[in-house]
């Protein structure tokens, strides 16, 4: 069997590369392997020779130490790959065929995934609801930030792609399907934005740029992104979107001087929707943005948005924070001003993304011209041996998408 080097997290602030065992139709122990998974037979999956896998902010809070992640786990949730095997369940998927991978794993008989909720599939992480590959708590399947990688349940997961040459030309913009892309469509679905839509989107890393991106596809009027970081802001304004640091203070006077004569009310900075695409390690603003502030995001939104309005929390939040400013924010607990979103009428979508909603839908956007994702987020692919630096410079707040090229197929 060929060798197979993948990307482990080594402890805080530390990846390096390891040859792990080349996949099998059997989930194995190993770090992060829930034991009632161990043992158990996947005759429905497929290997992929892994032609893509992005780095992703996720990732980071791991790597950070900001999870309960042991060291050994193999990381990669945005998996883009080719067909070199088929276990004997199989009945669609061929060896040849370029797929997208959705981050969650998902079974397809379920009450949960019948109804299209995907992200908190039943049957594939025994500690709760809902799975992905190579991240904590999500039942151990291995990760794809490696050259091999075993897909489950992979007629009914996979995505295929359908023109292989195609597909090659367009790699950078289809890798973005397995994550970013359908993570902040649904963003900005959830948040209700629609043809003339004036949107505030917290964050301009990869997935609050996909968000930008997904608005501007979904015919928002105004596209408004909120950031610490002057470099992610430029990206955001090179493709249409109006930027606020939020650096300089609260953002509200600056949304407010964007919309003018558009707001709804005099001294009312308001958007029609919003979406938070920062999570649990957000920091204040002005005065305070050194300083972490895990409900600062939620807050301001709730503050930003019409009443009436929605707010899509695509970021992610966790039950369990070692690095949490206080005990509350250790345990997932955060003092959110509910009450003004509640007097304003407010709904609020949060959660994994279910990806399968959306990819296919996108994946026609891309083939057919209609968007230019890979652009947006400034996707650079780079080679599995230099998976290290990647995450030292996406931790430093490099305004790229790194890309993860181990077979050299995306032009690394």
């Amino acid at each position: 069997m060929p060798a197979n080097r993948a990307v482990i997290y080594q402890g805080p602030g530390q990846v390096g590369i390891r040859e792990i065992d080349y996949p099998v139709y059997e989930l194995r122990d190993g770090p992060g392997v829930n034991s009632a998974n161990v043992g158990r037979r996947t005759p429905h999956g497929v290997i992929l020779r892994t032609v893509a896998s992005n780095i992703c902010g996720s990732d980071q809070h791991m790597v950070r130490g900001r999870t309960t992640a042991p060291e050994g786990l193999v990381l990669g949730h945005e998996i883009t790959g080719e067909v070199v095997d088929v276990g004997p369940d199989v009945e669609f998927v061929k060896v040849g065929d370029i797929c997208s991978v959705p981050f969650n794993i998902a079974c397809g008989p379920c009450r949960n995934c019948k109804e299209g909720k995907t992200g908190v599939c039943l049957s594939v992480n025994p500690d709760r609801p809902g799975s992905a590959y190579g991240y904590v708590d999500m039942g151990g399947w291995v990760g794809g930030q490696a050259e091999y990688v075993l897909v489950p349940y992979a007629d009914w997961n996979l995505l295929r792609f359908p023109d292989r040459e195609q597909a090659l030309e367009k790699i950078l913009d289809l890798a973005m399907l397995a994550d970013i892309f359908p993570t902040g469509y649904h963003g900005c679905v959830s948040a209700g934005v629609t043809t003339g839509s004036t949107v505030y989107i917290a964050g301009a890393g990869p997935v609050g740029l996909a968000a930008a991106t997904s608005a501007w596809l979904l015919g928002a009027a105004v596209v408004i992104v909120g950031d610490l970081n002057k470099e992610r802001l430029e990206q955001a304004r090179s493709f249409g979107c109006e930027t606020v640091n939020v650096s300089d203070g609260d953002p509200a006077e600056q949304v407010q001087q964007i919309l003018g004569r558009s707001a709804p009310a005099i001294g009312q900075p308001l958007v029609d929707a919003a979406v938070d695409a920062v999570g649990f390690e957000a920091r204040g603003h002005g005065a305070n943005a050194a300083t972490e502030m895990p409900a600062t995001v939620l807050n301001s939104l709730m503050d930003l948005t019409r009443a009436g309005g929605a707010i899509g929390v695509p970021g992610l939040y966790v039950t369990g924070d070692p690095g949490g400013v206080d005990e509350a924010a250790r345990a997932g607990s955060l003092s959110l001003r509910l009450g003004l979103g509640w007097a304003k009428s407010h709904s609020f979508v949060t959660g994994q993304c279910p990806v399968m909603r959306y990819n296919r839908g996108l994946m026609m956007a891309i083939l057919h011209d209609r968007v230019q994702i890979a652009r947006n987020v400034n996707a650079t692919p780079i080679a599995l041996d230099q998976a290290a630096r990647g995450y030292q410079d996406f931790d430093q707040g490099a305004a790229r998408k790194y890309v993860l090229d181990p077979h050299g197929m995306c032009g690394a």
